[in-house]
């Protein structure tokens, strides 16, 4: 059926052939606007470097947020305060720049909230996800990157992206030998400070 209507379309179209043809319009796809450069993050820490790519088909605000925190240099100097090896490590917590604050660590944020983005994108190992409190829509700064595989995590937070470079630093971060936390109990309190140096944004091409 399919081969004999495409026949008969031809058959149409070269019964027309005498008949002068007028300019045709521009394509619909000569005016799209250019596509978006894909661009990663490359976090830089006292550890060693980490690359991310971003997931904005399935989170694009939660991606959009931590670019712009990114690029206004919202993360630098701040450090890993939670870290579970087999589970977690996680920052982004602006508290963290103040060395003397300990006590405040993980309360942290830019100010204000973004609505969740849960997805169907597994929380395996490499892959980051916002960190947040018992409100769905309470993140803002703080991530997290899996160190293992946390399915219980899935669809209940934002993973935006999955690490492609620096498996070995994520491996090294992830063993830095942690105390109780005196809050909690959990022995995720970080003995020796891992520092996030810088994240910056850049074209996904530029990384060899």
């Amino acid at each position: 059926m399919s081969l004999a209507l495409g026949a008969a379309v031809a058959q149409t179209s070269d019964a027309k052939k005498e008949e002068p043809k007028k300019d045709a319009a521009p394509a619909a796809a000569d005016k799209k606007a250019p596509a978006a450069v894909a661009e990663v993050a490359v976090i830089k820490t006292s550890a060693g470097e980490m690359v991310l790519e971003f997931w904005p088909e399935v989170a694009p605000k939660t991606v959009e947020n931590f670019k712009s925190l990114a690029k206004k240099g919202f993360y630098n100097g701040t450090a890993f305060h939670r870290i579970i090896k087999g589970f977690m490590i996680q920052g982004g917590d602006p508290n963290t720049t103040n060395l003397t604050a300990e006590a405040s660590y993980g309360t942290g944020g830019p100010g204000y909230t973004i609505k969740a983005e849960f997805n169907d994108r597994p929380h395996v190992r490499g892959v980051i996800s916002m960190a947040r409190s018992a409100n769905p829509d309470s993140a803002g700064s703080q991530f997290f990157i899996c160190h293992g595989e946390a399915s219980s995590l899935n669809n209940k937070y934002t993973a935006f992206g999955k690490l492609i470079k620096g498996d070995d630093v994520l491996e090294k971060i992830a063993n830095t030998p942690a105390a109780p936390n005196p809050m909690s109990g959990e022995p995720s309190k970080p003995t020796v400070r891992v520092e996030v140096q810088s994240i910056k944004i850049v074209a996904a091409d530029s990384i060899k």
